[in-house]
C-alpha cells in the first residue's frame, strides 16, 4: 500500500468515529447561524435601490423562508 492509502484510512476512521446526531447538530447549527445573518442584515442591502416598494423586493423573507424550511427538513430526517 502507498502512504496515501494509510492516510486515507487514518482520516476514514477518524471521521468515522465522530457520532451523527454531533454532524447534525452542527449542520443545524450552521444553519441557524445563517439565518440569524440574513435576519440582520440592513434593508438596504437585500432590496433594489429605488423604485416601488414591494413586500417581496426585501430578499430577507425569501432566504429566512427558505433557510427556515431547511432547518425543519434536517431537524425532522
Amino acid at each position: 500500500m502507498t502512504p496515501l492509502h494509510y492516510i486515507g484510512d487514518f482520516l476514514r476512521a477518524a471521521l468515522g468515529a465522530v457520532p451523527l446526531t454531533l454532524v447534525r447538530a452542527l449542520f443545524v447549527g450552521t444553519l441557524i447561524a445563517l439565518l440569524v445573518w440574513v435576519l440582520r442584515l440592513p434593508a438596504e442591502a437585500t432590496s433594489p435601490p429605488g423604485g416601488a416598494k414591494r413586500w417581496d423586493e426585501n430578499l430577507k423573507v425569501g432566504a429566512a423562508v427558505a433557510l427556515v424550511l431547511q432547518i425543519l427538513i434536517y431537524l425532522w430526517w
